[in-house]
């Protein structure tokens, strides 16, 4: 009974050694393979469903862990990468995000509208500095019929976006009608000349206009008092004539 009793407990004590050794072999054959791959590294997925060209917030997406191994250039692994982009394609949850799938978000006042982009040449150029949702006039100088014509072309256009400030400033994106899109284009490539104006519109017509409601309530006070003047004056004359001609 008690030789049993010994072999059982040599049994189980060599069981426990071997699932030692085991387990160590197993955590070994991990770090092993952790190595490899390089540890693990947080990506950007969709939370749930998001329609194409949605702009995408932080609230639609979540993280996910992958091997360092698997990374690649396409993931995305900051959210700076996701600010102001939208989804060319539509996508559902758990979808991976990557770079080629995403694109900058179009402000667009109108789905019929275009933007056209008008960078600083030879033959375009910028009498200042512009910045986004400013307007602009664009004057061109061509040749018609054989004469020469520096015309306005465009007036009050709306830049979507400007690239660059100071001595970096690079030129805007404007936004017009399809239609128009294609005669600025057809400008760019055969005009011989280019300028943009800046045109901030309504600011300096405003101020007359406030001018004008301050200083004609003081012209109409001053006609209002000259007559009062006169009607006081008229009278004291004519009672001095009577005295007068009593005298006499």
């Amino acid at each position: 009974m008690l030789e049993a009793k010994r072999r059982a407990a040599i049994f189980l004590l060599l069981a426990f050694l071997l699932a030692i050794v085991a387990g160590y072999l197993v955590l070994e054959k991990v770090k092993q393979l952790n190595a490899e791959l390089g540890g693990m590294v947080e990506i950007y997925v969709a939370n749930g469903n998001i329609p194409a060209r949605t702009l995408l917030h932080s609230s639609q997406l979540t993280k996910m862990e992958i091997p360092q191994k698997f990374l690649t250039d396409s993931h995305i692994t900051s959210e700076k990468d996701i600010a102001g982009q939208v989804s060319v394609v539509p996508l559902h949850e758990g979808d991976i995000l990557t770079h080629n799938m995403l694109k900058d978000y179009s402000n667009l006042q109108n789905e019929n509208n275009r933007l056209v982009a008008l960078y600083r040449t030879d033959k375009v150029q910028f009498d200042q500095e512009i910045a986004a949702l400013d307007r602009v006039d664009i004057v061109v100088s061509h040749e018609v019929n054989g004469e020469k014509k520096t015309e306005s072309f465009m007036k009050d256009v709306s830049v979507a976006y400007s690239q660059g400030t100071g001595e970096k400033f690079a030129g805007v994106a404007v936004e017009v009608s399809a239609q128009d899109a294609t005669k600025l284009i057809h400008m760019q490539n055969y005009a011989e000349y280019i300028r943009v104006l800046k045109a901030n519109v309504g600011q300096e017509e405003s101020t007359p206009s406030t001018k004008e409601e301050t200083t004609a309530p003081v012209e109409t006070e001053n006609k209002s008092t000259e007559p009062v003047q006169q009607e006081v004056e008229e009278p004291a004359s004519n009672s001095n004539k009577p005295s007068t001609d009593g005298n006499s």
